[in-house]
């Protein structure tokens, strides 16, 4: 088989003074890179709405494709219209600044082609990087966030320098057109659990020019793809959290008159709030609870990969387990009814009840509960059957896209 080609995508934005080494580089590094295992080496320049010479010094390079933005459109909108312009069997891409050392794809690169990789992140936060302190620190916070919510731990989440196969790029889209696009990307293939990802060392170097990176706007972006990312693949990690907490809120609530009751046989007036506010705390649970779980398998259902809900694989979000929640619930039910069944008889026949009002708010706390599981259960049961049927339907798009005539295909970027 030939050598898989490597597309190179460098977006710039008003980087007249570093761009030209950054080209030279690359094209220095050809010959390594062919020795690592790379075929044709494509190199894509983006001026993304530069106000200065930068499209014009890269065009003086013969081997290099330059893309020209008249307005700025992000840092991830130029790499992705880089990929486009010009799609090899590897896509990579490094910042335009001179912070990065385009050999370092050399060794990226190996270890992606003779290990099995589907991503490689270049990591920057080696003991001799030149990364500032303020920015190093929120990189390590990133990545704690990240390696805690998807259970797989990178140094380095923002790397400007990364290199990955052309086919795991479906598994990652869409990409925000911003800065935010290295963080997400990086979230959304931890998250994924099905890609393998590998960081590499690379050196890193006080950058020319001056940044474009704002610390406070950028980090709330890197902040909210990150969480987003955990929301759309695995919300379970962030809400699991809030549901133990309002669980654990309302049985410490619910202490004080447990207590009484055991000694006294009797509640008072008071413990009423105590009552509706720990009721109002478990039942925001279980609505809590109930989303993560439909949310969990339209996840699974939305990526194909709805068959990972297996007795052994997906734990609480077995289809199982819900029914035995349903079942856990139809028990409290049961107790709820039988609690107020004399209410219930005096409502109807007189229209006054005396029951004590506390068996009117365990009744209504089992009986809401119990409706929310039987919903939520009932819906898992639409989208079990969703599952069942996806074969069939992608068969018939197949075949319908094989009998209609072909579009023509949509324009790409052009280069000036």
């Amino acid at each position: 088989m030939s050598a898989p080609s490597l597309t190179v995508a460098i977006p710039a934005l008003d980087e007249e003074a570093a761009i030209a080494a950054t080209v030279q580089a690359c094209l220095a590094a050809r010959g390594e890179l062919q020795a690592a295992g790379v075929g044709e080496l494509r190199i894509v320049v983006v001026s993304d709405g530069s106000r200065d010479r930068t499209a014009e010094v890269a065009r003086g390079f013969a081997d290099v494709t330059v893309l020209e933005f008249e307005e700025n459109r992000g840092y991830g909108a130029a790499i992705k219209a880089a990929w486009e312009r010009a799609p090899g069997d590897l896509l990579a891409f490094l910042d335009a600044d001179g912070t990065c050392d385009p050999r370092s794809f050399v060794p990226m690169c190996r270890k992606l082609l003779l290990e099995g990789y589907d991503l490689v992140l270049g990591g920057r936060m080696g003991g001799d990087s030149r990364m500032p302190s303020l920015r190093r620190l929120g990189n390590a916070l990133f990545a704690l966030l990240l390696g805690h919510l998807a259970r797989r731990a990178v140094h380095d989440t923002a790397s400007g320098m990364r290199v990955l196969r052309r086919g795991a790029l479906a598994r990652l889209l869409p990409l925000p057109d911003g800065l935010h696009f290295t963080p997400a990307m990086s979230a959304r293939a931890l998250m994924d659990g099905e890609l393998r990802i590998a960081e590499v060392e690379i050196p890193y170097a006080e950058r020319v020019g001056r940044s474009k990176l704002r610390m406070i706007r950028d980090g709330m972006r890197f902040l909210g793809v990150i969480l987003g990312a955990a929301a759309f693949v695995r919300v379970s990690r962030l809400t699991l959290p809030a549901i133990a907490l309002l669980a654990c809120a309302a049985a410490a609530l619910m202490l004080g008159p447990s207590r009484f009751y055991l000694e006294h046989a009797r509640l008072e007036e008071w413990m009423f709030y105590r009552f509706a506010l720990a009721g109002t705390l478990a039942s925001v649970a279980v609505t809590l609870l109930c989303g993560t779980i439909v949310i969990e398998h339209v996840s699974a259902l939305t990526l194909l990969r709805y068959e990972t809900f297996s007795p052994r694989t997906r734990g609480l979000w077995r289809y199982e387990n819900v029914g035995a929640l349903l079942l856990l619930a139809a028990g409290f039910g049961v107790i709820g009814v039988a609690l107020n069944l004399e209410g219930l008889l005096q409502l109807f026949a007189t229209g006054h009840v005396t029951l004590h009002w506390s068996r009117v708010m365990l009744g209504a706390f089992f009986g809401i509960n119990l409706a929310l599981l039987a919903t939520t259960f009932a819906t898992l049961w639409v989208i079990r059957a969703l599952h069942q049927r996806q074969p069939f339907l992608r068969g018939a798009e197949e075949v319908s896209s094989t009998a209609a005539p072909r579009g023509r295909p949509g324009g790409t970027a052009g280069s000036r």
